[in-house]
């Protein structure tokens, strides 16, 4: 079942663009919206539009930063890369992430 970006908790598609860009040297916007739908076993599609105003958020808040190369098929693309900010933000939110999931997931197993 595939989930509508729109219906992602807030906050939830910068974090993961965070983490793909943590995991990666650079990749462009086309490449990170990939990434995370195959690593998700497509159960999360991203748009093109989705996906860049995420970068440009995280960008705004030089939690990532983007420079100008080439794609494999020669094409001009803006590459990211996540800064030493935005490496501390992650961690910071993973562990919050971390601590709330598993507390909702403690809340669902004793009702059922």
């Amino acid at each position: 079942m595939a989930l509508n970006p729109c219906k992602l908790l807030p906050g939830t598609l910068d974090l993961m663009v965070l983490g793909i860009l943590a995991g990666n040297d650079s990749l462009h916007g086309f490449g990170i919206a990939r990434e995370i739908e195959k690593i998700s076993g497509q159960s999360i599609l991203i748009n093109q539009g989705t996906i860049y105003a995420s970068l440009v958020r995280l960008r705004k808040i030089k939690l990532i930063v983007g420079v100008w190369g080439h794609s494999i098929n020669n094409r001009k693309a803006m590459f990211y890369s996540v800064t030493r900010k935005g490496e501390k933000h992650l961690g910071s939110r993973t562990k919050n992430w971390d601590l709330i999931s598993s507390t909702i997931g403690r809340i669902f197993q004793a009702t059922r």
